[in-house]
């Protein structure tokens, strides 16, 4: 039967990196009872800030004699052991006894579980999920709110009542750990707790430091985390167990993320990649002129193409979705769209939603001119902008330049530069000169169809 250990600690600070626990409360739990507790004050061998001390109440006299954390630490590794471990916000109660473990050389690794997070899925609807408005909210009532022992019993509570509603098939709430085991041993496992979960572009070397495989993600280290936990390949367990290091570069905007990596993967061609690579938009929307002089639109495989697609997509229902919203955004008829079946009138005739271009009723001129709006807004040929979207650093912007209709490549603003927005002419100072080519050309028009608020800067 599985065993969860509730954990609320008390520290000197918001930061993992920086604080230190003064105080620390386990409570082990079935789900249904608990079965065993551990609370104590622990000795933080610095002073406690004054508004820590006011928080908490716990104060440099009440832990001047507790345990300091190494004295401890045995005991809270053999309570736990073989549990899943759970906390209110689990990200920092875990974090920080894992700070504390690594500063004693000890890699402490459990799956763990956020009561907030599962909370929100099996208790819907409240206005807010922190631990003393939730607990109010339910009738969970907290013997020392700031204290260990007190949050750690009421979430306690909180945990039952969610084991309850689902029965303990809690396994989608279980966050798992990797396991070193069955990593390469030259993989150095704590540094990977300094890659930030941001949006940019990874890389995995092997022990001979060749790059192996490139990819990006909005969030690196848990895409990182899953590489290291994948086991549903063979060429994915074979890639696991030969990566040996991981470097990464912040872009802040994930279509330099995606340009970023369409650009490095053709010019590196990392093994793994080649190995795994799919086509990114394997769909098109086409279009031509029929014999009627209608404008016609078709959904078709871009691979089986040798013209330019007007807009590509990830699957063919995304492309019939946006084709279909299409249509009825420019008042276009279902059966020149290819959307509709028929030797006759389209449906959208019939409940006169259609002017019966599919008929003939309609002049071609008159329907191709709002068929070829939308392959204007779908184009950017002889436009001159610049794409601004997050930066990589604080304050800063990232940019991507189109002249002419052709990329040109992207690259970081300052903050202070972004004064310049009048004469954005001075940005160009910035950017990284890229040759544009099918893939990135593809990766910037799907960009700008799917935000819905782009800030393009003519020029």
């Amino acid at each position: 039967m599985t065993q969860y250990v509730v954990v609320d600690v008390e520290t000197t600070g918001g930061s993992p990196k920086s604080s230190k626990i003064t105080e620390i409360s386990m409570f082990k739990t079935d789900g249904e009872q608990i079965l065993d507790e551990f609370t104590s004050l622990v000795n933080p061998e610095c002073q406690i800030p004054e508004f820590i001390v006011r928080l908490t109440g716990i104060h440099n006299e009440m832990v001047e004699k507790a345990p300091k954390f190494f004295e401890i630490a045995k005991q809270i590794i053999e309570f736990s052991e073989d549990c899943v471990f759970v906390a209110h916000n689990v990200g920092f109660d875990y974090g920080m006894l894992r700070s504390e473990f690594n500063q004693l050389g000890f890699d402490f690794r459990k799956p763990h579980l956020c009561t907030v997070r599962s909370a929100k899925y099996v208790l819907p609807g409240h206005a807010s999920y922190s631990l003393g408005k939730l607990s109010k909210e339910l009738g969970i009532l907290i013997n020392g709110r700031h204290r260990a022992r007190g949050d750690a019993m009421a979430t306690t509570e909180l945990f039952q009542l969610i084991f309850e509603r689902t029965k303990g098939e809690l396994s989608k709430f279980i966050h798992q750990e990797i396991n070193p085991k069955i990593l390469h041993p030259n993989l150095d496992v704590q540094q990977l707790e300094e890659v930030p979960n941001k949006t940019g572009v990874y890389r995995f070397f092997d022990e001979t430091n060749r790059l192996i495989y490139i990819g990006k993600s909005k969030h690196i280290r848990t895409r990182v985390l899953q590489h290291l936990k994948n086991a549903s390949t063979k060429k994915a367990i074979e890639m696991r167990q030969e990566i040996c290091r991981v470097e990464y570069e912040l872009t802040g905007s994930e279509l330099i993320a995606l340009l970023m990596e369409s650009q490095l993967i053709k010019q590196l061609k990392p093994r793994f990649n080649r190995a795994l690579r799919k086509e990114r938009f394997p769909f098109g929307l086409f279009c031509f002129y029929n014999e009627q002089g209608y404008l016609q639109f078709y959904i078709d495989r871009v691979s089986k193409r040798t013209d330019q697609p007007i807009a590509t997509f990830g699957s063919k229902v995304e492309a019939v979705n946006f084709l279909t919203k299409q249509v009825k955004n420019h008042g276009l008829c279902q059966k020149l769209a290819n959307l509709y079946a028929t030797n006759q009138a389209c449906f959208d005739y019939q409940i006169k939603q259609c002017f019966g271009a599919c008929i003939g009723k309609e002049a071609p001129e008159t329907y191709n001119a709002r068929a070829e709006l939308l392959v204007e807004q779908l184009n950017y040929e002889e436009s001159n902008f610049f794409i601004l979207d997050k930066g990589a650093v604080r304050g800063g912007k990232s940019i991507v330049m189109i002249e002419n209709g052709v990329y040109r490549g992207y690259g970081q603003i300052p903050y202070y530069a972004l004064r310049s927005r009048s004469r954005p002419r001075e940005w160009e100072r910035f950017i990284q000169y890229l040759n544009e080519d099918k893939d990135s050309r593809m990766i910037i028009q799907q960009f700008l169809r799917k935000s819905s608020e782009v800030d393009l800067v003519p020029f």
